[in-house]
């Protein structure tokens, strides 16, 4: 079954999680994937994960959005989340050297400028 090509990829809640993992133990995973669009793998893995973890939904290994987002008022940051979010920005720099590109400017005034001479395009 799984996720249509082309389709966005869709997030669950650990609300929506927990539902859906209660509702497989009652029903059965087969059942709840089915009348769910879901994968039977990725459903299973969820109740095998309940189960092991006392009766928790784990948290998203994966986090949606722009990582940076929560130092946009840099003015009232405390200093680990200063040191957090130069770390972040020395990353991000770090992989962009790595596939050949630099960055200078800001907003809509940013460049990309290969270092290798290649087309960026």
């Amino acid at each position: 079954m799984g996720r249509k090509k082309g389709t966005p990829t869709r997030y669950w809640s650990e609300k929506e999680k927990e539902k859906l993992i209660l509702a497989a133990l009652e029903e059965g995973i087969t059942n709840i994937g089915k009348a769910n669009d879901l994968s039977i793998g990725m459903l299973s893995n969820w109740v095998k994960s309940y189960k092991n973890n006392d009766n928790k939904v784990l948290n998203n290994r994966y986090k949606r959005g722009n990582p940076l987002s929560k130092y946009q008022n840099r003015k009232g940051l405390s200093d680990i989340e200063n040191l957090e979010y130069e770390n972040m920005k020395l990353r991000i720099e770090l992989e962009r050297l790595k596939k050949g590109y630099r960055v200078e400017g800001d907003g809509q005034n940013k460049r990309f400028i290969s270092i290798n001479n290649k087309n960026l395009k």
